[in-house]
């Protein structure tokens, strides 16, 4: 078995003659959940991209599990195990937050292609459902249309569909983006909960969520990887303070004083 979930080795993207990943090496043990920062521009999207496929690397090695997964589609990437969450919401709006979870766990079940099959038959993907419905905290919203949920439960239906397949490696982009300070704590706490047991890797503006949810830190600026370690070890990290962490930390805590 291998020691590292995934694996970044010495990767880099290029678009044209702008490098904008510029060599970034990571190593994330199962079970981690890790929290990639840095400024705006700093390349975590692109890097993202490039985990989940929907990006070819220009060079360096993506492994997951230990087997390479650069050159792969995004559904190839995914059934291998690895799931993405999104900015913005990617649901089926008109269907039903159980709808919605049960197309997600179809495929992962073998059902595959089988249209002909009848969907209330197929009791493995109804029971399956249910259950990340409970985990996610939205049984009493169960016949609800994707549409008609806040914003927060948006979100958690979409985390709920990230982890419906039964992917180990969860990828989410801002999972908290336009939440508040109330939605944020219980997000983080359904995070925490449902990610048990499996390898997170989330982009973070929230430097609050940040430190309460990662066991460690990757601090990307441009392109590079500066520093991965534990919270504690990154906020005392003069590198990192230069470059990002200290101006970050100071705008916040102004911002929370008004």
């Amino acid at each position: 078995m291998t020691e590292f979930a995934l694996e970044l080795r010495d990767v880099r993207k290029s678009f044209g003659k702008t490098e904008i990943i510029r060599g970034a090496s990571l190593q994330v043990r199962p079970g981690e959940r890790v929290a990639i920062i840095g400024p705006n521009g700093a390349g975590k999207s692109t890097l993202f991209n490039l985990i989940s496929g929907r990006f070819g690397s220009t060079s360096g090695d993506i492994l997951l599990g230990g087997r390479k997964i650069d050159g792969l589609k995004p559904y190839e990437i995914n059934r291998l195990g690895l799931a993405r969450s999104f900015q913005v919401s990617n649901l089926f709006t008109r269907l039903s937050v159980f709808e919605n979870l049960r197309c997600a766990v179809l495929w992962s079940l073998g059902y595959r292609y089988s249209f002909w099959r009848f969907l209330a038959d197929a009791h493995d993907a109804n029971e399956r459902a249910e259950e990340v419905m409970e985990m996610i905290k939205l049984h009493k919203r169960r016949d609800v249309q994707a549409m008609n949920l806040t914003y927060a439960e948006q979100r958690a239906l979409e985390i709920g569909i990230t982890i419906a397949g039964g992917a180990q490696v969860i990828l989410l982009d801002e999972p908290t983006a336009g939440m508040s300070k109330s939605e944020t704590a219980r997000f983080v706490n359904l995070i925490r909960e449902i990610t048990v047991g499996k390898t997170l890797l989330t982009v973070e503006h929230d430097m609050g969520v940040v430190f309460g949810l990662a066991d460690k830190i990757a601090v990307l600026v441009y392109g590079e990887v500066i520093a991965f370690d534990t919270p504690e070890r990154v906020r005392a990290n003069e590198r990192v303070q230069e470059a990002y962490l200290g101006s970050v930390l100071a705008d916040q805590q102004v911002a929370g004083a008004h």
